[in-house]
């Protein structure tokens, strides 16, 4: 699974397109209503605001694609779960699906990027252990991997990791167009029938 997680690691912006492709070329089994846009839209819009949170905490590193390491951030979602960047992923993908007209779709698109998400922690995770040692130790022992804790024993709203907005949506750049045009893609689908 560690194997795994290093391969996944480095091919995870491409990884999800297979997915895109299914959203955009599987026939929609339901038409646009407000519930379901809404549904979608909500998903989207909260995985985002979870992704800019954490990109606000833990910097440009975010967009790495090597195994370089900053230090460890333990403030806002990262108090809360250690890996709110895969989860604001996840429901990302799975309001896509429901906007897409394909409802059924989202769990199983949530288990294949779980699964996905679930390898490359498990490598993340042995790297920061082998470098950072007992403070990242204590990290885990006090913050779950993906279930958020509803109460931290960290400080959530710390400023000390913060980066700048004008920053955090440079280094959410990518993300943020990939948003717009999966819309307009979604858009274009439905205006052709499809």
């Amino acid at each position: 699974m560690v194997r795994l997680g290093g391969w996944l690691f480095k091919r995870r912006t491409w990884l999800p397109l297979p997915l895109a492709l299914g959203l955009l070329l599987i026939p929609s089994q339901h038409q646009p209503t407000f519930l379901l846009d809404l549904g979608g839209a909500s998903l989207v819009a909260a995985g985002e605001l979870v992704r800019l949170w954490g990109v606000r905490q833990i910097g440009a590193i975010s967009r790495t694609r090597s195994d370089r390491l900053g230090p460890l951030v333990d403030s806002g979602p990262f108090a809360y779960v250690r890996n709110p960047l895969y989860l604001g992923n996840i429901g990302l993908w799975c309001g896509f699906a429901i906007n897409a007209g394909l409802p059924w779709l989202a769990p199983p698109l949530a288990a294949i990027l779980g699964f996905e998400y679930h390898a490359i922690v498990r490598w993340e995770e042995g790297l920061l252990e082998a470098r950072l040692g007992d403070a990242y130790r204590d990290y885990t022992a006090r913050v779950p991997r993906w279930v958020p804790a509803l109460a931290s024993s960290a400080s959530a709203g710390s400023a000390a990791s913060h980066f700048s907005w004008h920053d955090t949506l440079f280094s959410e750049r990518g993300t943020l167009v990939a948003i717009a045009a999966g819309y307009v893609l979604i858009t274009a689908k439905f205006l052709a029938g499809w």
